[in-house]
């Protein structure tokens, strides 16, 4: 059900959108309309066609053809253009033909053009807003106490445009179907980022609505995220006090649960530590993890994360994420959802927990407003600080040594998860093996986290399906892109590497030289442990 739209006082004068820095993102300028009076249009038949021909000339963006049909409409009133400059309208009074009309009308400008098209929206033929902010802000935009109060948004143009280049280059590279990404505050829940490709030009929606690029896949669109939920179900279970030792193993041989298989992508062939069973993602370990805790526990979690109700935020264009009905959320859908199956949300909804997960352990639904300075979001904790403490470590093995490699920004101290899911056939049932979502879900700096980056790339067809290729790069640039612009210095010491000291012996390093705990000694200066290289 559509929400309502709030009444409006006069939608044809907005206030500006700005991002956090001030930076212009929508503003409202004076143009003209031109309409005709056919009726009111006397002349010859060639008088009329040289009238025709001035407009085209004066008017070269507009279809001949066009002008043609409204100076013989056979009705009273007909419009031929909207939104001329002010030199146009000069041009055209000069004419002096009396069955032409010039109106001035308040209309919208998008400097940016398709810049974070779908969170900031468009407006209408009428001026009102037709989605995103626009959208959701209606009234605020046209309050008349508030037409010179710019709407400030917790978006960054700089972090949106890195974001949107690299996601729209990976997209063209492997000839995806489309894209998204999400950055995030974890601290205030801020969006700073939120891309959809393929978008649109602001300026020029034209018919939009069952396009490819009017759907917004950051907040509406819903996906199974793959293996980028494992490091939820880990928590949930260490929360649950299900997972008391880190040292407790899991063996990896397949499992059947009725109809359905459980196996690993790539079986190491010998019980995995909790750890491990993130760092090599490990289907089966994460399902048995799960089991321990059940559906109850399960279900709890995910609604303290948000990822039982629409996609938190301000915009309206939200979706509901899909899980299975009451009656049918037995032991294999239970198994399943542990890896990031059978479940489906929107990448909004992964950046608003992976924020969670990261940050502490407090839960802070995302909004699009800029946070003042100094200002602290309530939000409600969802993980002990404990357990958030433990997957930051994961989550950075993860990368280092495990299948998010290719998403490793060097010097920024990256973590997370990569999540590779086969799409959902067109008809509901069952899956398509030749399509995939890929999406790498993860943040910086672990030492300290600030930033969640969700990567998404729907459908790739040339080369590498597999998240860790896909959608890894594409967090690693987007990283090296935007962490200078938000104060994150690199480190190529290891100093500020985070002390995963906890996991000392519980996974073996494919290269001694990067594990950051002996990088952090030989930063400190300190000897290398028996069995550690330099």
């Amino acid at each position: 059900m559509q929400r309502a739209r709030p009444a409006v006082a006069n939608p044809n004068i907005r206030a500006e959108i700005v991002d956090r820095n001030g930076v212009t993102l929508a503003s409202s300028f004076e143009a003209y309309a031109l309409a005709a009076r056919p009726r009111d249009i006397i002349g010859t038949p060639e008088e009329k066609e040289a009238l025709i021909a001035a407009l085209i000339r004066i008017l070269p963006e507009r279809s001949p053809d066009a002008i043609r049909s409204a100076i013989y409409h056979d009705g009273k009133f007909r419009y031929i253009t909207r939104r001329i400059l002010p030199e146009q309208a000069e041009a055209i009074r000069r004419l002096g033909e009396p069955g032409l009309t010039l109106e001035r009308e308040a209309e919208r400008l998008y400097p940016h053009v398709g810049l974070a098209a779908h969170l900031v929206g468009y407006t209408g033929i009428d001026g009102r807003g037709e989605g995103g902010i626009e959208r959701a802000f209606e009234a605020r935009l046209t309050d008349p106490a508030k037409l010179d109060q710019p709407l400030a948004l917790s978006m960054d143009v700089r972090v949106q445009q890195a974001l949107e280049s690299e996601l729209k280059a990976q997209m063209d590279l492997q000839k995806a179907s489309g894209a998204a990404g999400v950055v995030m505050d974890v601290r205030t829940g801020e969006v700073l980022a939120l891309a959809s490709l393929p978008a649109f030009d602001s300026n020029r929606p034209g018919g939009l609505v069952g396009m490819p690029s009017h759907m917004n896949r950051a907040t509406l669109g819903v996906y199974e995220l793959g293996s980028t939920f494992k490091g939820f179900t880990i928590a949930m279970a260490m929360d649950s006090g299900l997972l008391p030792r880190m040292d407790e193993r899991f063996s990896t041989g397949p499992i059947a649960v009725g109809r359905q298989r459980i196996s690993d992508s790539h079986p190491k062939g010998y019980p995995l530590t909790v750890p491990e069973t993130l760092i090599y993602s490990s289907n089966v370990a994460t399902a048995k993890m799960a089991e321990r805790m059940g559906r109850q526990r399960q279900e709890a979690f995910l609604r303290e994360l948000g990822m039982m109700d629409r996609a938190p935020g301000e915009l309206l264009e939200t979706g509901r994420p899909l899980t299975p009905a009451p009656n049918n959320w037995g032991l294999a859908s239970v198994l399943t959802i542990g890896f990031g199956h059978g479940i489906a949300v929107t990448p909004l909804h992964l950046a608003t927990a992976y924020s969670a997960l990261v940050n502490g352990g407090i839960y802070r639904p995302a909004t699009m407003l800029k946070v003042p300075e100094g200002t602290e979001r309530p939000g409600r904790r969802v993980f002990q600080e404990r357990t958030s403490h433990y997957l930051n470590g994961m989550l950075r093995l993860a990368v280092l040594d495990g299948t998010g490699r290719q998403a490793d920004a060097e010097g920024y101290r990256v973590g997370g998860k990569t999540g590779t899911a086969e799409k959902v056939l067109e008809h509901g049932r069952g899956y398509d093996k030749r399509r995939n979502i890929t999406t790498f879900a993860g943040a910086f700096p672990m030492d300290n986290p600030r930033y969640v980056v969700i990567a998404m790339v729907d459908d790739p067809t040339v080369g590498s399906r597999m998240a860790g290729s896909v959608a890894g790069p594409v967090f690693k640039r987007v990283v090296n892109r935007i962490a200078p612009v938000l104060g994150v210095a690199p480190d190529m010491t290891g100093a500020s590497e985070p002390d995963l000291s906890m996991f000392e012996g519980l996974y073996k390093p494919r290269d001694p030289k990067r594990d950051p705990n002996a990088m952090r000694r030989a930063a400190a200066g300190l000897p290398p442990l028996e069995g550690e290289q330099h």
